[in-house]
């Protein structure tokens, strides 16, 4: 008889309970991540995948951005404030971004440790999330955004280098990357 049908069992074993195998929740959805980003770099190419992680990546930022100016009780956040954001949101989140530099014009993060771990080693689709989540930060408050990923720890740099340029400048134009602007609330007509 199936103890299953049965009722005779909940689907719990000793055995396979006490087995050493690496999974929780967190390696889980990274590795899902992972597998997710490889096979859309794969299937529609590495461009098109990104486009797809980008869409997500903004509206997460968005997300974050209102988190952390209701929790601020503020209505935007300034310059300082954003290089502040970017680094704690990562801190958050196991990564380990700092600031190299910060001026009018841009801010420059370095980063020790991304928050994917080593699921993000091939994967620079994922960097996406990065860049959408700083870009809509910045741009939501300070009215425009470039980030640059100038080194990736997806594409084997030991540590990431990351420009967020803060105005629309001759070295932020020269800079490859994605733009971002603040986006207006829609009226009625």
């Amino acid at each position: 008889m199936n103890k299953q049908c049965s009722g005779e069992t909940n689907g719990t074993d000793p055995e396979v309970e006490k087995a050493a195998i690496p999974l929780e929740r967190d390696g889980f959805l990274r590795t899902l991540l992972r597998h997710l980003s490889g096979t859309l770099q794969d299937v529609i190419g590495l461009e098109e995948a990104s486009g797809f992680i980008s869409v997500v990546g903004q509206e997460i930022g968005d997300e974050i951005n209102k988190a952390y100016c209701n929790a601020l009780s503020i209505s935007s956040l300034d310059p300082e404030q954003v290089g502040a954001v970017l680094v704690d949101l990562k801190r958050r989140i196991e990564g380990d971004f700092y600031i190299i530099s910060q001026d009018e014009d841009k801010i420059v993060l370095g980063n020790r440790a991304c928050p994917f771990g080593e699921k993000v080693e091939g994967r620079p689709a994922l960097c996406m999330m990065t860049s959408n989540v700083f870009g809509s930060i910045a741009s939501e408050n300070l009215g425009y955004a470039k980030v640059s990923l100038e080194e990736t720890i997806a594409e084997g740099h030991s540590e990431c280098r990351v420009v967020v340029y803060l105005k629309s400048t001759e070295e932020a134009a020269q800079a490859e990357g994605r733009e971002y602007f603040k986006t207006e609330p829609e009226t009625e007509l």
